[in-house]
């Protein structure tokens, strides 16, 4: 169950980080309390799997897998460009976070 919650709070730290990107400095309603939601689940939920998982761990996982959603989506919207180095190195790091889920 850690681990579900852990992935999960992985996507909700993508969600809120681009929604502060999109808020503006926190100048727009919308996209502020999306960030503000986002951000205290994805919070909760990573505290919540670090009560049975290491703090280290916990910790790569849940920003790996944010970082990775975060850019993918920028990618696909069109706001960040797409190049064959990123694609490698997006994939690396998911190869990380799957590499630590093997070996816990």
């Amino acid at each position: 169950m850690s681990w579900l919650v852990l992935v999960v709070s992985g996507v909700l730290e993508a969600v809120w980080a681009t929604a502060l990107g999109r808020s503006e400095g926190l100048s727009r309603l919308g996209p502020s309390v999306l960030f503000f939601t986002a951000l205290t689940a994805s919070m909760g939920g990573l505290a919540y799997a670090m009560r049975d998982l290491p703090v280290g761990t916990s910790y790569a996982v849940w920003v790996g897998i944010g970082a990775v959603l975060t850019v993918v989506y920028a990618m696909a919207t069109g706001q960040e460009s797409i190049s064959a180095a990123k694609v490698l190195f997006l994939t690396l790091i998911i190869g990380g976070v799957v590499g630590l889920k093997a070996v816990h």
